[in-house]
């Protein structure tokens, strides 16, 4: 008999995930995959300290002000996670070693470390499952009305890794479809000393990706994964300055496809 999977979320505890213009009328579809650094509360602190979780290993610093800047600027609909991606990382598949980290980026995680096979279920049935759900019903009601959807991943990355600096402002991932990418990546070299990685400081694939796999390769939506530096959105300022540069650079994307579909 398979065990069954404790309860995790209190009713008092925040959702799995947060939707923001569910009617949008933009094409551009937003996901933010790492959006929080919230530990559901039976899980404690997962052995983690304040400065740990406070750090990148825990979210995406600075990517969900973004998200919601550029949600606002276009008029685009936006999901975001709930919850740490230590918990369970949102924009991974089920199973592989870095969905519920036992290490990351060469640090312990205590709390996920002999885990049962019910213990990882409740954080994919009551974390991942819940946000992906949303994105897919969010995905197939724009369907059903014939609006067309440019799906978008929003991240962000740290200015340096095992001591090699990144010097990207931004980069532009992708894996097996670089339509989007290579439209958004000449409309990125159009803004003024932006640094822009080609995929680069990472590239998606099926092992390491969720949402740019599924929402977009295999349904057959153009997309593509967006990381930006996380320097430059840890304040309210730059979030407003990268804000501008993105709405810019999806504009004129939007105008490329525009002329290429007439």
């Amino acid at each position: 008999m398979t065990e069954r999977a404790p309860s995790l979320l209190s009713a008092d505890e925040p959702s799995p995930f947060e939707i923001v213009r569910p009617s949008g009328a933009s094409p551009w579809f937003l996901l933010c995959d790492h959006a929080s650094n919230r530990i559901p509360t039976a899980l404690a602190t997962l052995g983690m300290s304040d400065d740990q979780l406070d750090d990148h290993i825990a979210w995406d610093i600075g990517a969900a002000q973004l998200a919601r800047s550029l949600s606002e600027r276009l008029d685009a609909p936006l999901v975001l996670s709930g919850y740490s991606r230590l918990a369970i990382d949102c924009n991974r598949p089920l199973g592989v070693a870095t969905s519920v980290p036992a290490v990351t980026c060469e640090i312990p995680v205590p709390g996920n470390v002999g885990l049962s096979e019910a213990e990882v279920r409740a954080r994919q049935v009551e974390l991942f499952e819940p946000y992906h759900a949303a994105i897919a019903a969010l995905l197939s009601a724009r369907d059903a009305r014939g609006a067309s959807s440019i799906v978008l991943s929003l991240h962000s990355f740290t200015p340096a890794l095992h001591g090699k600096a990144r010097p990207w402002h931004v980069g532009v991932m992708y894996g097996k479809d670089r339509r989007l990418a290579a439209a958004l990546l000449d409309a990125l070299a159009l803004e003024e000393d932006l640094l822009v990685g080609d995929n680069e400081p990472y590239q998606v694939t099926d092992g390491t990706d969720y949402g740019i796999p599924v929402y977009a390769e295999r349904a057959g939506r153009l997309g593509a994964l967006v990381e930006v530096r996380q320097d430059l959105i840890g304040r309210a300022s730059g979030v407003e300055t990268m804000g501008d540069i993105l709405a810019r650079a999806l504009g004129r994307v939007t105008e490329m496809l525009a002329r290429g579909a007439s």
